[in-house]
């Protein structure tokens, strides 16, 4: 019933929109998003042109529940991975106006220590499946894995015990983001506006 109405709403007010005739009796796309379907010649059907629409069928309960609890995920880490980008861009820029290794290697400590003093009590709170998501965030935020960003800043050896690490809780530092494959996560950063 739903469905009839919101169609006849439509059609009326499709129905207000002048358009332009075209010769051919080809589509003819006015301004707006009222299309006019010329037919044979003589009839005229106005449609109304929407935007993609995902529709998400959840069979069952689980699946909804596993969506809820990927939006609350994302929400709680997209501004870590964020952050994370924003703080390694810094630190890149300052690193370029230091003319030692020794300054460079310096800094990098000192920023690492600041980092976790601020933010080490807050994601340790974090679940396994949050971690995960927060490792392939800040690869769509960098570009890089955090396998990569570790072993630039850090050396190998570092870099090796913090993947052993991760391995210890079934994750990986080498885990990337794929738009196609995480379309989920890109709709619910789309959706709820978080860029």
């Amino acid at each position: 019933m739903r469905a009839k109405l919101t169609f006849w709403i439509m059609l009326v007010f499709a129905t207000g929109v002048l358009a332009q005739t075209d010769s051919t009796g080809d589509y003819i796309i006015d301004t707006g998003d009222v299309v006019r379907i010329v037919i044979d010649g003589n009839d005229t059907i106005f449609a109304y042109d929407f935007e993609e629409v995902v529709i998400k069928d959840f069979s069952t309960p689980e699946g909804r529940k596993a969506y809820k609890v990927l939006v609350y995920n994302v929400r709680k880490t997209l501004p870590y991975a964020k952050l994370a980008a924003f703080r390694l861009q810094m630190m890149e820029d300052n690193l370029q106006l230091l003319s030692t290794e020794r300054e460079r290697n310096q800094y990098i400590k000192e920023t690492e220590k600041a980092i976790k003093e601020e933010f080490m009590s807050s994601l340790k709170q974090f679940s396994r499946n949050q971690g995960y998501l927060l490792l392939k965030l800040i690869h769509r935020e960098t570009g890089k894995t955090t396998f990569e960003i570790l072993k630039h800043y850090r050396g190998s050896a570092e870099t090796f015990y913090w993947s052993a690490f991760a391995k210890f809780y079934d994750a990986s530092l080498k885990v990337e983001y794929d738009p196609i494959l995480d379309y989920q996560i890109e709709m619910i950063i789309d959706h709820y506006h978080l860029e």
